[in-house]
């Protein structure tokens, strides 16, 4: 796995190995001539190398390989211990290919430079390249790597289903939160407004003047009515009824209407299928941002403007409303439900007032077009 730095690990392991066969090239009693030195050198150059095999795990194995071959043609029968750590850290990356053909090439090319070291006996030169390189060593260097590999593949994949199991718990958790709230909550709310507005209607039809503190009772049932149902909606997507997409934002437009406000829609682009999450995503966004501006934007008019590009889409809501950058609202549920959302899908989404006044919601999903 590349860290994009080297370890005191790494840097002690390669310094071990390279003191190991330095040690081991010194303990044969080799003079201090060009080929000799030149050797000392290939010995500590392979195992240096080991520092940086798990940034460059497939340059390693060229290099240690290299060193071996080298440090046995200056006459250095030393076993490539280099070359079989380098082995491993590259299966261990998932270069499988490249150490099965630096392996075949290592062991086609020792035994000739066990020749080019002086041997003249043929037979000679493949026992002293068996020593250097054993076969058995390097089928285990590469079986360890290879499992090593594996586990962190499956420790990876039992990460990734963990949170997979944890997200799906959490959303049936907020279903199951949105049910209490409808089997508690829908009913005795529903209840208290109906009372109010009965006992408003029949004072009225009295002629009597209706308290303030039933008029205020009134307001605030149907305003708890409202903020519940988008709560709830904000929970949870109505299975009993069909899913809403952009094949509806039309009607979403055409209902602010009913609110006093002009609203205009714009649909931009080449118009093709996108996935069925940000179908959704985007009616939730306009209808979102639609009652928030009908609600608490003091706005007149607003546009909906929908851009379908090669690699997302894009939505844009704005109003004429006295939203400045120095009176920017708190963001609401609702605005957090929109940015929970659009962050599941990977895209981005802005919300802040704008310069020349009123409000923006700005969102980006992207789509994949493989089809």
């Amino acid at each position: 796995m590349d860290r994009g730095w080297i370890s005191v690990g790494d840097w002690a392991i390669a310094v071990g190995v390279a003191a190991t066969l330095l040690v081991t090239g010194l303990s044969r009693q080799h003079s201090a001539t060009i080929p000799d030195l030149l050797g000392y050198a290939l010995l500590t150059a392979g195992g240096l190398a080991l520092a940086a095999r798990r940034l460059s795990p497939v340059p390693v194995l060229a290099v240690t390989g290299l060193c071996a071959v080298g440090y046995q043609a200056a006459g250095f029968d030393v076993p490539a211990v280099a070359y079989l750590f380098a082995v491993y850290a590259a299966v261990r990356a998932g270069h499988r290919t490249a150490a099965v053909g630096a392996s075949v090439t290592m062991l086609a090319a020792l035994p000739l430079a066990a020749l080019a070291s002086g041997l003249h006996d043929t037979g000679e030169a493949f026992a002293q390249a068996r020593g250097a390189l054993e076969l058995a060593w390097l089928i285990a260097a590469g079986a360890a790597g290879e499992a090593l590999r594996q586990a962190e593949r499956r420790a990876d994949e039992a990460e990734h289903t963990l949170e997979e199991t944890a997200r799906r718990r959490a959303d049936e958790e907020r279903l199951r939160i949105a049910r209490e709230l409808h089997d508690s909550l829908t009913h005795q709310i529903s209840v208290i407004k109906v009372q109010a507005e009965v006992a408003v209607h029949v004072a009225r039809k009295r002629g009597e003047e209706v308290p303030e503190a039933l008029l205020a009772i009134q307001e605030a049932g149907r305003e708890a009515s409202r903020e519940l149902r988008a709560t709830l909606e904000a929970l949870r997507d109505d299975d009993a009824s069909p899913p809403r997409g952009l094949d509806h934002v039309a009607e979403l437009v055409e209902k602010a209407g009913t609110f006093g406000l002009n609203t205009t829609l714009t649909i931009e682009g080449r118009r093709h299928v996108v996935p069925a999450a940000v179908d959704r995503t985007v009616y939730r966004i306009v209808q979102e941002s639609l009652t928030n501006i009908a609600r608490h934007g003091d706005a007149t008019t607003a546009s909906v403007r929908i851009d379908y590009r090669s690699d997302a889409l894009a939505i844009r809501i704005d109003d004429d409303g006295r939203a400045t950058q120095d009176t920017a609202p708190t963001p609401g549920v609702g605005l957090l439900g929109m940015r929970e959302r659009v962050t599941a899908l990977g895209g981005r989404l802005r919300a802040e007032p704008r310069g020349e006044g009123g409000f923006t919601v700005q969102a980006e999903l992207p789509v994949d077009q493989t089809s």
